[in-house]
């Protein structure tokens, strides 16, 4: 039994062919767009690169640029095909491309829901991503001097002013590293020397971060330098002075960046999955009444169109022996190599005994 069976007039069956032409141009927009999604995506992750490790998440804005590419190519091809069987006597040009194309456009939107779901899950690795780069970034905050770092400070200072952020994780990321370069130190003050002495590794450690972390909404001037020392400023505490730097983490405010721009792009893949969805089923139905109108040998007779001739499960059996008897077939050849000279047994060799000995031919009488 034929599932969702629908009987098409003439009149219907050229509606369907000429507004699944229109769909069809609108796909190819719809695949213009995910391709410019896919582009911005793979700019703005490009666009702050050094801010994070060397993690394969360009996957993501890859098969979209990918996918927005293929559709386009798919539904021009699928609006010609559509243009020119809403004249019968054309269809005849295309009744052996239609079954090949809507196979192939049924696991290309596949695809596309492939890369709906990848837009939201991609979160893990991307956070991942960017608390190893930042975590790096901090610990070369220093090294203007060093070839291919020298322009890292600009970069995490831009940062934390254009998104409003201290740290990897907070401000107190700072005081874990030494972001003030030798070069700049006094080694002629005892206060400098002795705190160089302290660290077991050498390095010049202090409880301030840098200028850009400083919130300029604050009331008051910025403290940069002992921020936990409250007898080093007036009126000062630095448990509740939560205006006077940044308190989001840049991880978490470039993540939240990301995330808005990725979920949006899910959205629209989705629906343009939705929509290459629909349009398929359209081409299916076109498909299999125009069929049906050519066996019945009338263009202007009814015919009936669905999306399985066969039911789901009778379709999946008759599938599945296809690929059985395919699998045998290739096991004969397989096992004759393809060499003619080899002689199969025959069913009919006849048994003579245990020894195996043919008996003695006896000569007729004369």
């Amino acid at each position: 039994m034929a599932v969702l069976r629908v009987t098409f007039t003439k009149t219907k069956r050229d509606k369907l062919a000429q507004v699944l032409w229109i769909l069809n141009w609108i796909s190819v927009v719809t695949g213009a767009i995910l391709f410019s999604l896919g582009l911005f995506l793979k700019v703005e992750i490009n666009k702050r690169r050094e801010l994070m490790a060397d993690r394969d998440i360009q996957y993501v804005p890859n098969m979209l640029i990918s996918v927005g590419l293929i559709a386009c190519a798919i539904n021009f091809l699928g609006g010609k095909i559509c243009y020119d069987c809403a004249d019968n006597t054309k269809f005849l040009r295309w009744k052996l491309i239609m079954l090949p194309y809507i196979i192939f456009t049924f696991f290309f939107t596949f695809c596309v829901l492939v890369g709906a779901l990848l837009c939201y899950t991609m979160h893990g690795e991307l956070e991942e991503s960017l608390d190893q780069g930042l975590t790096e970034a901090l610990k070369f905050y220093k090294d203007t001097d060093t070839p291919g770092r020298c322009f890292l400070k600009r970069t995490v200072d831009m940062l934390q002013i254009e998104f409003r952020c201290c740290g990897n994780n907070g401000y107190r990321d700072w005081f874990q590293i030494q972001w003030i370069s030798n070069r700049y130190l006094d080694m002629s003050q005892r206060e400098v020397v002795n705190r160089l002495r302290s660290n077991v590794e050498g390095r010049y450690l202090l409880d301030g971060v840098p200028f850009s972390c400083c919130n300029i909404n604050s009331p008051r001037p910025c403290i940069q330098q002992q921020i936990t020392n409250n007898s080093a400023h007036f009126n000062y505490e630095h448990q509740t002075e939560q205006l006077n730097l940044w308190m989001k983490g840049c991880r978490q405010a470039l993540l939240e960046h990301y995330s808005y721009i990725i979920q949006s792009i899910g959205l629209a893949v989705f629906i343009s999955w939705l929509f290459e969805l629909s349009v398929l089923t359209g081409v299916r139905y076109l498909q299999t009444s125009l069929e049906n109108m050519l066996r019945h040998g009338d263009p202007n007779s009814d015919s009936d169109g669905w999306l399985l001739e066969n039911g789901l499960m009778e379709t999946a059996r008759i599938n599945l022996n296809i690929i059985k008897n395919l699998g045998k077939n290739n096991q004969i050849d397989t096992a004759n190599n393809g060499d003619p000279n080899i002689n199969v047994p025959s069913t009919s060799t006849a048994h003579y005994g245990p020894d195996n000995v043919p008996p003695k031919q006896t000569s007729e009488a004369t």
